[in-house]
């Protein structure tokens, strides 16, 4: 004997409208995960203001018709520099990505006027890092746990906070002084 399962018309269209469901939820939260987002930063330098400042104008007019440089050279005569990136991400997680820079450089001569001027793009050189996260400094910097387990400042304030520390352990005599 033979078990064979029947559908009736009700279990066919729960199914028909799970499988619905299931579609829409799924493209509505993968369509969630493109937020592909444009970042464009820095200095953008129009035609027009370009033109404020041909060669052989002052560094005060530069000043006057593009504003504040990004940043400044002053190697061999001083140099402006007006950078512009734009960035890119897939999604909201992700590391951005540069795709297009500019860097508009104004050289100025000895007597502080514009000798000339250049436009450097991705293509003629690396990324410049307009946002540097990271500090250098002396030293090393220890996790929650490196610090419990070698004792340092994170073990004296949990020993403190659970009793441990009021004559629980004998003090540096160098650290009284």
């Amino acid at each position: 004997m033979s078990l064979k399962k029947r559908y009736f018309k009700s279990d066919m269209k729960f199914f028909s409208s799970a499988a619905i469901a299931l579609i829409i939820a799924s493209t509505t939260a993968l369509s969630g995960c493109q937020t592909s987002t444009v970042l464009n930063g820095g200095y953008v330098a129009d035609q027009q203001s370009l033109n404020l400042v041909p060669e052989g104008s002052s560094r005060e007019q530069v000043l006057l018709s593009l504003g504040t440089p990004s940043t400044t050279a002053t190697f061999d005569g001083e140099v402006f520099y007006y950078i512009s990136q734009r960035r890119t991400r897939a999604v909201a997680f992700q590391k951005l990505k540069v795709v297009d820079q500019s860097v508009l450089a104004i050289y100025f001569d000895k007597d502080g006027v514009v000798s000339r001027r250049a436009n450097y793009t991705l293509q003629d050189g690396k990324v410049f890092d307009t946002i540097g996260r990271v500090t250098p400094t002396g030293g090393k910097e220890l996790t929650f746990l490196q610090q419990m387990l070698s004792g340092g400042s994170a073990a004296s304030a949990a020993r403190s906070l659970f009793g441990g520390g009021a004559g629980g352990t004998p003090q540096n005599p160098s650290s009284l002084r």
